[in-house]
């Protein structure tokens, strides 16, 4: 064992071991669809200056997704009912009462300059709707605020003493950032540090400098920071300021005696915004999962099922080194679960069906390496089987980061710029890149250098599965189909294809979920208790197949439905009768969309811009031909799969974002291995016509395109078939669009290619090992064997 596969080696156990401990030791955060959660009704109100209708609720329910997203609670589900009412849905949430506080404050921000003590008697009054505390963070009682002038208040600060304040002059639609921060040196202990915008920061330093002008002591050398008519920071200005100089640094502290958990939601309560209108929490409850118990089981045991045909298909193709991947798929498995537990991710259905789809993608990185391992040994026969894999490993390592790296940019544009499900998706999707390359080129690699320098293995070609070509390849190499000698034609048929999905979009329309176009929302009480499963089925039953059912409150049946009139929701109600005997409706409410226009808007400027990143990426790394024709594959096979669901009449909803966004990152990643090819072949053979370096190119990652492809499509067939109706159109858009995926890249994506070769006027990529500063009469170094001494006789 080399020095190299025991490092490997140690660093896989190592892994391994902190993840299996992780894993036993946390608990996982579940969706509401797997545990169910809070539900937190927040009704608005009007203010001095805004009325709280269905625009301001709008708005108001965008803020509260920013704080949620920030309390850390991931696939949340936030839907407006009627005009003025906002429907909170928190999985698995830690402390509910601490989330209905922050959620509900109001949370305007003020900056005033300090006039003096106070001199007006302070009125009794109710706090503002959506916050009833009445004490401050050092637990003394706070007089409310109280009008003493035009524009001016009275309000207590940190010490109970009464301030007259001046009018704001500031407010927080002036903070670009806030963080909390705890000072261990100064002993100031936990504090929010904010940093203003550019114009807001001109106003804080003339505030600043006017409070100056003041001696040291006088309060009205003060600066009132108030929190929603609360007096949260008066800080003096300190004496080294001048009158009229003020603070330009364009950045200031809140101190007060902050706990750690007051300095974070003050934090977040001020990056996220103050909301447009007060609200008020009128009712919570607790809500069941929107799945059944049986429903789960099923795709648990059809993911399980799935999982399994991969490793054994896996491990029939490339016999005992398929064995040992498929042992590293199993690590990837424990090591991407690991880690979204350490991370607090929520775990809901559609994610964990993606997850074990993961699986089954994550063996693109060891089919790549195994397939240059048996270029390896059908070029060189006499070469040692180690020598032919750690090539192999060397070779495939630019297909295998470009296609990563493009993804990794895709997750983390998704990330920063996307907001409530898109945001999670990014995570998600970024651990499983990183943790497959991990377990293909840490783990993978050890367990099989290992096997690779036992005698029994490197000799008998037929056990180790790449000492001889695949059938895939010698059937492909004895017929050598002329593939592009008339590009043009494959993209006819492309765009014929595009025209039949965009006739269906047009003809048949997209039948959107109840998460894009609202509908309505309707609770029940029965005489007879019902379990989830048993209404959800006979929903189903009366033609109500889209219907999300879950339990609310004590016992009662909660349906949310698309658009649904009264006869409707009659026959809705009469077949829950059959099971639940005699059936009250005890609310009935119109709602909006889950997935609003905002976060709808954001998620399309996330993914344009992340298009954008990857398309330059593939432009430095390729040509701007190889990157232009990657990104038209992309949106083709987008469309197909859009363009399918339009004339299946599948609904679009949720997990069907999700799914398309996970065909985006296969067709990048299969398209990139070609070109990756292309590339390598192209500067070898300069003088070779474009074309025939593209049909060699493609034939030679055939194998690899087919083997990935089948070890998606195990477990999507399984999940179609024996999931249930909860993950069948999951399953379904991505079987379409890994088919289309599949013929993009080859069809689509190299016939663009080499039409837009022909008119660009760029040289030949430089020959493998060649960079751009070698000089042309120099000899390059060649890479020796590693298991070469080089003695020669």
């Amino acid at each position: 064992m080399t020095r190299a596969t025991a490092v490997r080696a140690v660093l896989a156990v190592a892994v391994l071991l902190a993840s299996v401990v992780i894993t036993l030791t946390m608990s996982p955060r579940l969706g509401l669809d797997l545990q169910g959660g809070t539900r937190i009704v927040l009704q608005a109100h009007d203010s001095d200056t805004v009325t709280a209708d269905r625009e301001t609720t709008d708005r108001t329910l965008e803020v509260l997704r920013q704080r949620i997203d920030s309390l850390g609670v991931s696939e949340p589900t936030l839907t407006r009912s009627g005009e003025d009412r906002i429907i909170v849905e928190l999985p698995d949430v830690q402390d509910p009462r601490q989330a209905a506080e922050v959620i509900g404050r109001t949370a305007q921000l003020s900056f005033h300059a300090v006039e003096g003590p106070g001199t007006g008697k302070p009125e009794t009054g109710e706090p503002p709707a959506g916050d009833s505390e009445t004490e401050g963070a050092d637990g003394r009682k706070k007089p409310p605020a109280s009008d003493t002038g035009p524009g001016d208040l009275t309000l207590a600060d940190e010490q109970g003493r009464s301030l007259a304040l001046g009018p704001s002059r500031l407010s927080g639609a002036g903070v670009d950032d806030a963080t909390a921060a705890f000072d261990a040196q100064g002993g100031a202990g936990w504090s929010v540090s904010l940093t203003f915008r550019k114009d807001a920061g001109q106003d804080w330093k003339k505030l600043t400098g006017e409070a100056a002008c003041h001696p040291a002591g006088d309060d009205r050398r003060r600066v009132a920071i108030v929190l929603d008519e609360k007096v949260i920071s008066s800080p003096q200005v300190d004496p080294s300021v001048g009158c009229r100089v003020g603070l330009p640094s364009g950045t200031t502290q809140i101190t007060g005696s902050f706990s750690a958990d007051e300095a974070r939601d003050l934090a977040l309560l001020i990056k996220g915004g103050a909301l447009p209108v007060p609200v008020e929490i009128v009712e919570q409850r607790t809500v069941g999962p929107t799945l059944g118990a049986a429903a789960i089981e099923a795709s648990a045991q059809a993911a399980l099922i799935g999982a399994a045909a991969t490793a054994l298909f896996i491990t029939v193709v490339y016999r005992l080194f398929g064995a040992l991947a498929a042992v590293a798929l199993g690590a990837y498995g424990v090591i991407s679960y690991a880690a979204l537990l350490a991370l607090g991710v929520t775990l809901t259905l559609p994610g964990l069906a993606g997850f074990v789809l993961a699986i089954g993608m994550a063996v693109d990185a060891n089919v790549l390496v195994f397939e240059r391992a048996r270029e390896e040994c059908a070029d060189r026969p006499k070469r040692s089987l180690r020598s032919a894999l750690t090539t192999g490993f060397q070779k495939a390592w630019s297909a295998v980061a470009d296609s990563n790296a493009t993804t990794l940019i895709a997750a983390g544009l998704l990330f920063f710029l996307g907001s409530g499900p898109v945001k999670g998706f990014g995570v998600t999707l970024a651990i499983g890149v990183v943790a497959s390359m991990f377990s293909a080129l840490v783990i993978a690699r050890a367990l099989t250098e290992i096997a690779a320098n036992r005698r029994f293995v490197s000799d008998y070609r037929g056990v180790n599965g790449i000492g001889r070509p695949g059938a895939v390849r010698a059937w492909l190499v004895r017929k050598d189909p002329r593939l592009f000698r008339r590009p043009l034609r494959w993209l006819v048929v492309s765009a014929a294809l595009v025209a039949v999905a965009v006739a269906g979009i047009v003809v048949r329309g997209i039948d959107l979920g109840v998460e894009f176009t609202g509908g309505r929302l309707v609770e029940y009480s029965t005489s007879r208790p019902v379990d989830v499963e048993t209404a959800r089925d006979t929903l189903a039953a009366a033609g109500f197949k889209d219907a999300e059912v879950t339990t609310a409150g004590d016992g009662d049946l909660s349906v949310r439905t698309g658009k649904l009139d009264n006869d409707g929701e009659h026959a809705l109600r009469s077949a829950l009768a059959e099971e639940g005997g005699e059936t009250k409706k005890v609310r009935d409410e119109l709602i909006g969309p889950s997935l609003g226009d905002e976060l709808r808007r954001n998620a399309l400027i996330a993914l344009g811009v992340a298009v954008a990143v990857q398309l330059a990426y593939l432009a430095v790394r390729f040509r701007w031909t190889f990157a232009v024709a990657s990104v038209v594959a992309m949106v083709h096979d987008v469309i197909l799969v859009v363009g399918a669901f339009a004339w299946l009449g599948r609904p679009v909803d949720g997990i069907f974002l999700a799914a398309l966004l996970t065909v985006i990152g296969y067709s990048v990643n299969d398209s990139v291995v070609v070109f990756d090819r292309v590339r390598e072949l192209w500067g070898a053979n300069r003088k070779t016509p474009l074309d025939t370096i593209a049909r060699r190119a493609v034939l030679q990652t055939v194998p690899r395109t087919v083997y990935t492809g089948m070890g998606a499509l195990f477990i999507l067939a399984a999940l179609a078939v024996l999931g249930g109706d909860s993950l069948a159109d999951f399953a379904i858009a991505l079987l379409i669009g890994i088919v289309v995926g599949t013929w993009s890249s080859v069809f689509t994506a190299v016939p663009g290619a080499l039409a837009l070769e022909r008119s660009a006027k760029a040289p030949p990529p430089p020959a493998p090992g060649r960079g751009k500063g070698t000089a042309r009469g120099k000899a390059r170094t060649v890479r020796r064997d590693p298991l070469d001494n080089g003695a020669r006789v």
